[in-house]
């Protein structure tokens, strides 16, 4: 006898249900057991901030604006771009500024750190403070704690003989001058514009220096 012609339609439906007549039911999941949650590395650290000796203990991934923010409650220091390209965070660490944002905090045992609120206080400001508030070196003052921990360290790098990218000599010490402030300032970005003013403060400074 011969056997009954399929159409394709027809085969393909019958297959179809035949698959789905001998599917294996989906596995149901294993409800996987959480790891416990990892404690942090800590290590204890200490330091002189503005004249004071502290000792900290800190997870180990803490970054010094961090360590100072949070954990210190100087708040001067502000937090801008996090990566080190708006100068904001700047701080004094053993006679250099850096950007606290950039560092570990358990890198700097035994360091001397200076912010804005070690420099002055507002019965007696320091000269780049008070200089700032003359020449209205600030606008919304985000940036200025930065700017005058910057300003501050310009001052002295240039008192160091340490040359800058505009220097004309490696060998003599360079002039206070406005392109060299600028130069040294650059990494201090000011968004509200104010750095003319900025330069006319750090130049007035470094004339009573002079």
């Amino acid at each position: 006898m011969n056997a009954p012609k399929l159409s394709r339609r027809t085969f393909l439906k019958l297959g179809a249900a035949t698959a789905s007549a001998t599917a294996v039911p989906p596995l149901v999941a294993r409800a996987a057991t959480p790891a416990p949650p990892r404690q942090p590395v800590t290590a204890t650290l200490s330091m002189h901030v503005n004249g004071k000796p502290q000792s900290l203990t800190l997870d180990t991934r803490t970054t010094l604006l961090d360590a100072l923010r949070e954990h210190l409650h100087l708040t001067g220091t502000k937090k801008g771009c996090d990566h080190g390209q708006c100068g904001a965070c700047t701080v004094i660490v053993d006679g250099r500024r850096i950007n606290s944002c950039l560092t570990l905090a358990v890198m700097h045992e035994g360091a001397k750190v200076t912010t804005i609120e070690g420099l002055g206080t507002p019965q007696k400001l320091h000269p780049m403070q008070a200089a700032f508030v003359k020449h209205d070196g600030y606008q919304c003052g985000y940036c200025t704690p930065g700017q005058i921990c910057s300003a501050v360290a310009v001052l002295d790098e240039i008192h160091d003989d340490i040359p800058s990218h505009v220097s004309g000599s490696l060998t003599t010490r360079a002039s206070v001058s406005a392109t060299e402030i600028r130069e040294r300032m650059s990494g201090n970005i000011c968004r509200c514009g104010a750095y003319s003013n900025i330069v006319e403060a750090i130049s007035e400074v470094a004339g009573s220096k002079a």
